[in-house]
C-alpha cells in the first residue's frame, strides 16, 4: 500500500466537474485497460482512495484514470492535471506522446524556470534505441476521438511552425518561445487526439506536431535549456514514429545526437546514428541521407574514430549528389543539405585537427546559406572561421571574421552567440598584448554585447 497522501483537490474538482459516478468511471478505467491489453478489476472504492489521496494509481493505471476522464469531459486531461505527476519529468513518465506534448509544453508556459533548469542526461540520449512505437501505436488507435480533423488544420500546424522557424533563424532562440509551446499544448497536441478520415491524414498530422516539438527544442537549444530542448526532441521522437517510424524518426534520432556532440557528450551517438541509418536507408532521399550521415561523422571523430569518421564523410558527399525525390519538411528545417554538410564537416574535421580543412568548409557553408534568411548560422560560420584562422596563426583574418559575427548577433536572444563571443576573448587578450590590429576593439565590442 502506498504511503498517505493529502487530498487530491484537482482530482475531485475534475471528476466532479465531469458529473460521474465513482462506479462509471471505475467501469471506464476498466474498459480503457482492456483495450490496451490490460485486465484490471478497479472498483467504486479505488476510484474513492485515489480522490481522497490515501492511494494512488499504480502503474498504468493513472493514465487509464486520465484517458477516462478526457473521454468524458471532451478536453485533455493529463496525469499532471489530476496531480498523479509532478517534478520536470513529467512529460518522460508520460508514456502517451500527446499527453506528453501537452504537458511540456503547458509546463514551458507555467513553469518556465523549472523547465529551464532541467537536466540532460546522455542516458537520456539512448531513449530510441529501446522505445516501442508499436505498443503506443497501439494505445493511440484505441481511441475514440470526437472533433474530425481536415487537411485544413495539418496546414496551419505547419504554416505556424515555418513562420516561427524563420524568425528563430533571424532573431534566436528566445523569440516566440512561449507563443511556440503555448500552441503546442493548447492547439497542436490536442489535435491528434481527434479522429482522422485516412490514414494518410493521420500520419500528416503527428508528423506536423512532432516538427513542431523539434523547433521548440531547438529553441531551448539555442538558448542553453538543453535539459528541456532534449525533452522536446525525445517526446518529438515518439511523435514522429506515428507519422514515419523510418524517415522521420530517423531524423529525431539525429537531432538527439546532434544536441548531445554539441555539448561534447558523445556517448550513444554512434549507436544512436547507426539506428538512424538503419531505419533511414533506402527510405528517404539523397540530401536527408547525406545529412544523418554527416552527423554519423561527427559521432565518430567524437570518440576518435577517425578511419571511420572519413567514410562517414565521404558517404555524406555521395548521398548530397543524388537527385531523387523531394526532401520531406522535417529534414529542410536545418536549412539547404549541402550547406548544413559543409558546416557539419567543419565540426569534424576540427575534431580531426584539420585547420585547413575546417577554414574550407567554413567557407564553403558561407556560400550556401542566404545571409538574410539565415542570419545565425552566418553569425555563427563566421565566428568559427575565426576559430580556424586563429588555429593557424593567421589573427588579423581572424579577428575580421570574428567582428563580422558580432555584427551579425546584434539584436539576436541566443546563448550559442553569446557563448561564441565568450570564448574568443582569451584569444583577444592575447592579441590585444600583441597589439594586432582591430583586436582592442574587437574586445570591447565582445564586452557590450555580453553585458
Amino acid at each position: 500500500m502506498t504511503a498517505q497522501r493529502n487530498p487530491d483537490s484537482r482530482l475531485r474538482e475534475i471528476v466532479a466537474a465531469v458529473d460521474c459516478t465513482y462506479e462509471a468511471l471505475a467501469r471506464d478505467v476498466r474498459r480503457i485497460a482492456a483495450e490496451n491489453g490490460e485486465i484490471l478489476q478497479t472498483n467504486k472504492s479505488a476510484i474513492s482512495h485515489w480522490v481522497n489521496g490515501t492511494r494512488a494509481p499504480s502503474g498504468r493505471v493513472g493514465q487509464y484514470l486520465a484517458e477516462a476522464l478526457s473521454r468524458r469531459s471532451g478536453r485533455t486531461i493529463t496525469r499532471t492535471g489530476i496531480g498523479l505527476l509532478s517534478g520536470d519529468d513529467e512529460a518522460l513518465a508520460e508514456p502517451d506522446p500527446v499527453l506528453a506534448a501537452t504537458d511540456l509544453g503547458r509546463a514551458d508556459v507555467e513553469r518556465r524556470h523549472l523547465l529551464a533548469i532541467a537536466a540532460f542526461t546522455t542516458a537520456g540520449v539512448a531513449m530510441p534505441l529501446g522505445y516501442d512505437h508499436e505498443a503506443t501505436t497501439r494505445m493511440l488507435r484505441a481511441r475514440t476521438g470526437t472533433s474530425l480533423v481536415g487537411a485544413e488544420d495539418v496546414d496551419v500546424v505547419r504554416q505556424i511552425t515555418a513562420a516561427f522557424s524563420a524568425a528563430d533563424e533571424r532573431l534566436g532562440g528566445g523569440h516566440g518561445l512561449t507563443t511556440v509551446t503555448a500552441y503546442l499544448a493548447d492547439t497542436a497536441a490536442p489535435m491528434l487526439r481527434g479522429r482522422f478520415p485516412n490514414e494518410v491524414l493521420r500520419r500528416a498530422a503527428f508528423g506536423a506536431v512532432a516538427e513542431l516539438a523539434y523547433l521548440a527544442g531547438w529553441k531551448h537549444h539555442d538558448l542553453g535549456q538543453e535539459g528541456a530542448a532534449q525533452r522536446y526532441y525525445q517526446v518529438g521522437y515518439k511523435l514522429a514514429c506515428e507519422a514515419d517510424p523510418y524517415g522521420h524518426a530517423a531524423w529525431m534520432m539525429r537531432a538527439l545526437a546532434h544536441q548531445a556532440l554539441s555539448l561534447k557528450q558523445p556517448h550513444h551517438c554512434v549507436d544512436l546514428v547507426e539506428g538512424a541509418l538503419r531505419a533511414g536507408l533506402g527510405r528517404v532521399d539523397g540530401r536527408t541521407e547525406a545529412l544523418l550521415h554527416i552527423t554519423h561523422a561527427r559521432a565518430y571523430a567524437a570518440v576518435n574514430e577517425n578511419p571511420q569518421a572519413a567514410g562517414a564523410l565521404l558517404a555524406a558527399e555521395d548521398a548530397l549528389l543524388r537527385d531523387d525525390g523531394p526532401q520531406p519538411s522535417y529534414s529542410r528545417v536545418s536549412g539547404p543539405a549541402a550547406g548544413t554538410v559543409a558546416s557539419h564537416t567543419a565540426r569534424t574535421l576540427t575534431d580531426l585537427a584539420d585547420h585547413v580543412g575546417t577554414e574550407q568548409q567554413h567557407r564553403d557553408a558561407l556560400t550556401r546559406w542566404d545571409p538574410a534568411k539565415y542570419k545565425r548560422v552566418h553569425a555563427l560560420t563566421h565566428a568559427d572561421l575565426g576559430d580556424s584562422l586563429a588555429a593557424q596563426a593567421r589573427a588579423d583574418e581572424a579577428v575580421a571574421a570574428w567582428t563580422q559575427a558580432l555584427v551579425l548577433m546584434e539584436g539576436m536572444t541566443s546563448d550559442r552567440t553569446r557563448k561564441a563571443i565568450t570564448s574568443i576573448r582569451s584569444t583577444l587578450a592575447v592579441y590585444q598584448r600583441r597589439r594586432v590590429p582591430g583586436a582592442a576593439d574587437l574586445a570591447r565590442r565582445a564586452r557590450e554585447a555580453l553585458a
